[in-house]
């Protein structure tokens, strides 16, 4: 099938149907492919917290420091909350493509938008994964711009965000303990009057899995993610230069911090690489909420952790400075955090 006919659908969704190979926008270099056969399985490999557990504060400490990635259980949102945010956002990606396109745009200050790829202005390659970004906080500033097909969507995925938003907080907590600073010094310190946006990415089953990426290698910009997946492997950690898959489990959230703990605390923490493959036999379906400063919050590593010997590595700047830099580099580097290094 041409490529030509990959410029007639906005979607990947939608192109998926049309093509039997991968269209040339989606190829990457040989030496930026995944190399699927190399990965290694996470059973081992990323720890798993019990957050009503004991050592809670030691075990996000270990995580923290040694992986930037770990994953919760116990974690107390309800089953039924989480089984209806996966049932919705499956149920809004098998919309009518009419249906879908309402809520298109490819502009990136859209506060709700469906789009595809990363950033379709400024990107040398495509990549297979459609989205929905939506602002959840406060929720009541957004809720009327969110989609209202499927009918229960707004009720349904608000409630997750105020889930995601309580979760998020006591995490925060537990990694600014973890720290050494006061429980409360990141929420009430660092961000500002708060940011939470999540993404609702949808994976086509793809023809040719081994030449692209449904997201490319990158570290997180914000300050934790909290994701959810459904029973399709995709997410792919780096660690100790290898990558290692995290495998689904029922009703855990894959929690990563992002590129603002690294800075507040100084790089004792370090936001990690991760990316996206897909396969040839599903589609997927994963659900991250980043939390973040608001943009006008100013960030830089916390003063109780810098001294003679521990000299701040980064200069103050505004989350909205470190996050335009972010998107307009795109994903061809995988981090922008040496752009901030006094």
């Amino acid at each position: 099938m041409s490529s030509s006919m990959s410029t007639t659908k906005v979607l990947v969704s939608d192109l998926v149907s049309t093509v039997n190979h991968v269209p040339t926008n989606f190829i990457r270099p040989l030496d930026d492919r995944p190399n699927l056969q190399q990965v290694q399985s996470s059973d081992v490999s990323i720890p798993l917290i019990d957050l009503q557990g004991c050592d809670i504060i030691q075990n996000i400490r270990y995580a923290c420091q040694n992986y930037g990635f770990f994953q919760v259980v116990n974690h107390g949102v309800p089953v039924s909350v989480i089984e209806k945010m996966m049932k919705v956002s499956k149920e809004f990606f098998h919309l009518p493509e009419s249906e879908r396109l309402k809520n298109y745009s490819d502009d990136p200050f859209k506060t709700t938008r469906l789009s595809t790829s990363f950033n379709v202005k400024t990107e040398k390659f495509a990549n297979w994964r459609d989205f929905l970004r939506l602002h959840c906080h406060p929720i009541e500033h957004y809720i009327h711009e969110w989609p209202t097909n499927p009918p229960s969507f707004r009720e349904d995925v608000a409630e997750y965000c105020r889930e995601m938003r309580g979760l998020a907080l006591r995490l925060l907590e537990e990694i600014s303990e973890s720290l050494g600073l006061k429980r409360e010094h990141i929420v009430e310190k660092a961000l500002g009057k708060h940011g939470q946006h999540m993404s609702i990415n949808y994976y086509p089953v793809c023809p040719e899995p081994e030449l692209t990426y449904g997201l490319p290698g990158h570290a997180d910009p914000n300050v934790i993610t909290i994701l959810l997946q459904d029973d399709v492997s995709g997410l792919q950690v780096l660690k100790d230069g290898n990558w290692v898959a995290v495998n689904p489990i029922p009703n855990t959230f894959t929690v990563n911090i992002g590129d603002q703990i690294q800075v507040i605390s100084n790089d004792r923490y370090k936001s990690v690489v991760h990316r996206a493959v897909v396969n040839c036999n599903k589609e997927r379906i994963s659900i991250p909420t980043f939390y973040c400063p608001s943009s006008d919050a100013v960030v830089g590593p916390a003063p109780q952790l810098t001294d003679n010997d521990h000299p701040p590595l980064y200069r103050n700047f505004t989350y909205n400075e470190y996050y335009n830099n972010f998107w307009n580099r795109g994903l061809s580097e995988e981090t922008c955090l040496d752009t901030f290094k006094n």
